[in-house]
């Protein structure tokens, strides 16, 4: 144990807690619990939306298992990565006012409540609901394990143990604070993650004799560290290039990132979040995954990808600095994973609960029921983190591709084609989840490989398009037949 770095840590915990105690005055206060609670009023403005973006899809995966996949891929793995620099810039520009404007007029709270006002169908909004749930564990499983492997690195405590308190944190903090919290801490977190990423990438190239001793080791390690395509050609062309969607374009399908599009102040607002975010997303994907590349010639023989960083920054900087870099990570786990807890909470309780179970649920009763889900949410996720994969960052992109093939298409159709109906998002989820799960299933048994080289996210969201536009124009004159046209009304 680095007492230094533990101590560091252990502070930047307790800030974190106290601005998460300081904001849930929102939630104890009369406003509507539910605007407030899980979209912050709608009061963000362009810094604090920029860097909760960030702070949201910055995860473990960016900090943690991204950067140790880069230590076995090189540098084609960085340039995979850096893909990500568009994710602020697509999802402001392509939602942006449109959405913001039109959730507005339905007064959504979340996602969910969009596509079931849009679409006036209560199965859209089920296996929305659905969807978030399944796919959403599976990333917040991945953030658990980041937080549990941080924390070991750096205490040498036991994994459970490990795992345990970063539980009790993330949990203690959601629940007190709410969205406003989140949002508010994210801005703290987010300027740590950029800071933090510029002093470890320095700290690295300094350690390393520069950057071009650096590659010169890297190539003496192996050649294929240095090429575009990686270790035994693993990073094919199509391969690279599918990234674009997954994590570029197809970002927009993500809820925990779209919900952002709706808690913005003002259109100046959602300006300078476009281009603050944009910046800050650049130098964070590419400096931490050139960091866990470049620590392949000052730390050889790691096993666990997951621990590069934490080794790195011990390794490089003094112990006190090495704390204030360490909290980018943590920043980055804990903010996503709180995110990630409102979202399914928002989902079970606004989404199902409300619409369906009990639609005259007192706010007294919203709220504990809020608080008793997003707590047995996360012991679900703590129990389901005790047995890890060797990279997390698996886990996290089979969750990305399962939320891209659900809702890229029902969101953005929704709100930009008057002909797209209740037929055709429903048509969208169920081909484009079902074809995904199929994929990874068939390919986690070796039956298949990625198709055409692609990754498994490109058929799906390919076919939910047919799907989409194919039920929505063959039901279209039933449609205008039940006057169930209705949806189209938020959209003038």
């Amino acid at each position: 144990m680095n007492v230094w770095v533990v101590v560091t840590l252990f502070l930047f915990l307790v800030v974190i807690l106290l601005i998460g105690m300081y904001m849930g005055r929102y939630v104890k206060g009369p406003s509507d619990f539910l605007q407030e609670y899980f979209l912050g009023s709608r009061q963000l403005g362009g810094f604090i939306l920029a860097m909760s973006m960030v702070a949201t899809y910055g995860s473990a995966s960016s900090f943690l298992s991204g950067p140790g996949t880069a230590y076995e891929m090189g540098l084609g793995w960085v340039l995979l990565a850096s893909i990500q620099v568009v994710t602020g810039y697509f999802t402001l520009m392509i939602l942006g006012k449109k959405f913001a404007i039109v959730a507005r007029k339905m007064k959504a709270v979340t996602m969910i409540d969009f596509l079931k006002t849009r679409y006036q169908s209560k199965w859209v909004a089920i296996f929305s609901a659905v969807s978030i749930v399944i796919f959403l564990f599976s990333s917040m499983a991945a953030q658990w394990v980041g937080g549990g492997r941080l924390i070991q690195s750096i205490t040498g405590m036991p994994y459970i143990s490990s795992l345990f308190i970063f539980t009790l944190a993330a949990l203690i903090f959601v629940i007190i604070g709410g969205f406003r919290a989140l949002a508010m801490t994210d801005m703290v977190q987010g300027t740590i993650m950029f800071v933090g990423t510029m002093i470890l990438l320095i700290g690295t190239i300094i350690a390393g004799g520069g950057v071009p001793h650096i590659i010169e080791q890297m190539k003496a390690i192996d050649p294929s560290l240095i090429t575009p395509y990686g270790p035994h050609h693993q990073l094919s062309s199509a391969y690279v290039t599918s990234f674009w969607l997954l994590v570029g374009i197809g970002v927009v399908g993500l809820p925990q990132i779209t919900v952002r599009a709706m808690s913005y102040k003002d259109s100046r607002s959602l300006h300078r979040a476009i281009i603050i975010g944009t910046i800050v997303v650049g130098v964070i994907m590419l400096g931490m995954h050139l960091t866990g590349a470049f620590a392949r010639t000052l730390i050889p023989g790691v096993t666990v990808g997951d621990k590069i960083m934490p080794l790195v920054a011990m390794k490089v900087l003094p112990p006190w600095l090495a704390g204030i870099v360490l909290a980018a990570p943590m920043a980055a786990i804990i903010s996503t994973v709180d995110a990630l807890l409102l979202l399914v909470s928002s989902s079970l309780i606004k989404d199902i609960t409300l619409n369906y179970i009990r639609p005259n649920m007192k706010e007294t009763s919203i709220r504990r029921l809020s608080f008793t889900i997003t707590t047995i949410i996360g012991i679900i996720v703590f129990l389901m983190a005790i047995h890890p994969p060797d990279l997390l960052i698996w886990l996290n992109l089979f969750a990305f591709g399962g939320l891209e093939s659900a809702f890229i298409w029902p969101i953005l159709f929704g709100l930009y084609w008057r002909k797209g109906n209740k037929y055709g998002a429903l048509a969208s989820i169920l081909t484009g989840v079902g074809l995904y799960l199929i994929i990874q299933l068939l390919m986690d048994h070796g039956i298949i490989s990625e198709p055409f080289g692609l990754h498994p996210v490109v058929l799906p969201v390919a076919v939910s398009l047919v799907a989409y536009i194919l039920f929505s124009l063959v039901t279209d004159r039933r449609i205008d037949k039940e006057g169930l046209l209705q949806e189209n009304q938020w959209l003038s």
